[in-house]
């Protein structure tokens, strides 16, 4: 890879702040592997990663550095971070009233259409605020670009950004990415119409659009053919729009095999499994870790599992439910509403089948990675099966560090069985019949099955860790 600048723009940074007890920031890089991969990248080049402020203590970090560059105040590894203080209202209204409930459920397809959306005058004002923070990223991304930059923007809250771009500075080179699946003209055309056609336009300024399936790219460019009239070639996957071509392409995000085994062997993970162990005793493990997310669908999988009680008594008291279900955009009404029914559901399930022995179903709502990692290691199954997902990466993690040769029940809709769906059990996320039957099916299954299920997941899960995925993005941009 040549030396040319990198820049990176997403709502979410490399580090975020906190303050200690004396008074005094303290930065703490951000976790997960996609970030990992990133910085692994940004921090061996001339990079500059943009970010918004998400907390006070961000806010203050990104007031007290000289333009907002973190990097001259704090030590970072090397990382060269600009973190934008937006206004607080302008931030709320892109990021809460744009990005999150209104983009999120199209791309999810998780309305309820009988009763919303309403896009009304407040949208209006909403969308406005969407516009301000798209355009903040752009001007600090315009000024911190040399001649000839690559510029790789990420996901749903920038949309806007690459045409911008496009204006101002024709001799970037843009790529945008999009981590969520994409709607089909026929659900994406319940936006304002004003709105559709700015999104897909926002993006369409880039010289390269990334999907994480097949499926959400295809999606996209058959928005760009019937809401823009744009020239669409499904087969070599580009848009012709403006006097320009626009590639589309595919890459799919794999798990980080090498992070993930570093992370597993902590001493923290060993004693949450020693813990796990004396919660489960001797019966089989089901394991599904995930926010309370909508598109998750955790309520039909604790429905699912009280399928397999009922349908499958000999199960009972023989296996235990592991549910990891940590909290997630609290201030939007919907998931305080989810988190609700899956507390629910969960007190449902334990008061029809426990006994004074056997606990069917543990609930825990509290996020602890090191946890989620020794769950990972001791399921015998595990249950992904949102209604729609952009890709899912524990579905991809779990195999990796499983040692009980974990099978796979997986959603047919998350972007990852385009990948794993030969060596999972696919599922209807809607039939929790189905979905039972499949719980059923992989605890019964022989060992030579599942070790050979389970290595194919493996290979597969870590086809394109996050730093081969960032740099193949950089790639296609020439």
């Amino acid at each position: 890879m040549d030396k040319a600048q990198i820049l990176i723009a997403s709502n979410r940074g490399p580090v975020s702040f906190s303050v200690s007890d004396d008074g005094a920031l303290e930065s703490r890089r951000g976790g997960g592997g996609l970030v990992s991969g990133m910085i692994s990248v940004a921090t061996e080049i001339d990079g500059l990663w943009v970010c918004a402020a998400l907390s006070d203590a961000d806010r203050r970090a990104a007031e007290e550095a000289p333009e907002a560059r973190l990097d001259r105040v704090h030590d970072l590894d090397g990382m060269r971070v600009h973190m934008l203080d937006i206004p607080r209202r302008t931030f709320d209204g892109a990021y809460t009233g744009v990005a999150n409930s209104t983009l999120w459920f199209v791309q999810h397809m998780l309305y309820d259409i009988p009763n919303k959306p309403v896009f009304g005058s407040h949208f209006r004002r909403l969308w406005e605020d969407y516009t301000a923070y798209n355009n903040a990223f752009a001007e600090a991304l315009v000024s911190g670009a040399a001649d000839g930059a690559r510029v790789a923007v990420q996901d749903y809250h920038l949309a806007l950004v690459p045409r911008i771009l496009r204006a101002r500075r024709p001799d970037l080179r843009i790529a945008h990415f999009s981590h969520t699946p994409w709607a089909p003209p026929e659900y994406f055309r319940m936006l304002p119409g004003h709105v559709a056609r700015e999104l897909l336009e926002g993006m369409l300024g880039a010289d390269r659009l990334g999907f994480l399936s097949p499926r959400w790219a295809d999606a996209f460019l058959r928005c760009c053919a019937e809401i823009l009239r744009a020239e669409v070639d499904l087969v070599r996957r580009t848009v012709e729009y403006g006097g320009r071509v626009i590639s589309v392409g595919v890459h799919a995000l794999g798990a980080d095999e090498a992070g993930l085994n570093e992370s597993a062997a902590e001493p923290a993970v060993a004693a949450r499994r020693e813990t796990l162990e004396e919660v489960v005793g001797d019966t089989r493990l089901i394991v599904r870790v995930d926010r309370t997310e909508l598109s998750k669908n955790i309520v039909r999988g604790l429905e699912a599992y009280r399928e397999l009680l009922t349908a499958h008594p000999e199960w009972r008291g023989r296996v235990t439910h592991l549910a990891f279900a940590y909290p997630s955009r609290g201030d939007v009404p919907e998931y305080r509403e989810y988190t609700d029914a899956v507390l629910r559901v969960a007190k449902e399930i334990n008061e029809e089948f426990a006994t004074a022995e056997w606990t069917p179903l543990v609930l825990e709502v509290n996020d602890d990675y090191p946890r989620s990692l020794a769950s990972f290691q001791l399921a015998d199954v595990l249950l992904v099966n949102p209604v729609r997902d952009g890709m899912n990466l524990v579905a991809k993690e779990g195999p990796v560090l499983s040692k009980r040769d974990s099978v796979l029940v997986l959603s047919r809709e998350a972007g990852a069985a385009d990948e794993l769906g030969e060596h999972a059990l696919l599922v209807n996320p809607y039939d929790t019949v189905e979905t039972a039957e499949a719980l059923h099916r992989a605890l019964s299954m022989d060992p030579v099955e599942r070790r050979a299920r389970r290595e194919g997941l493996r290979e597969a899960a870590v086809a394109l860790p996050p730093r081969k995925w960032f740099q193949d993005q950089l790639r296609s941009l020439g």
